[in-house]
């Protein structure tokens, strides 16, 4: 079943995210303003058009956010495999994703130190 999902999810990531589905919404909606008047602008032609647009973009938001996190896990195994390779790497930074905010902050501070010192012997 994560197999399947995991296709899905990829392929709507990749389909959605494509300019002729842009486009393609674009002339749908067009058509739905254009249909306006016909419809006399009525409480229901404005509610199939929101409840249309909720549901997809509902659906769509869990579907994206499972593509993001595992392009972002493959991307900190990456980072953490060029750390583990790199000499004189501090491998105490290969979980730095389970640090707190203040931790973060920390750490931010002292690379922005270093890199200051580097640029002063420059």
């Amino acid at each position: 079943m994560k197999s399947i999902f995991r296709v899905f999810a990829d392929w709507t990531a990749e389909v959605t995210g494509s300019p002729w589905v842009f486009s393609a919404v674009v002339v749908v909606t067009a058509m739905w303003l254009a249909a306006g008047p016909a419809f006399h602008f009525s409480d229901t032609w404005q509610l199939t058009m929101n409840t249309f647009a909720s549901q997809v973009t509902f659906l769509i938001a869990f579907l994206l956010q499972n593509t993001q996190n595992r392009d972002t896990r493959s991307l900190q195994l990456k980072l953490d495999e060029l750390l583990r390779a790199t000499q004189g790497a501090r491998l105490s930074l290969v979980n730095l994703e389970r640090l707190s905010d203040e931790e973060l902050a920390r750490l931010k501070e002292e690379f922005e130190r270093i890199s200051q010192r580097r640029a002063e012997r420059r």
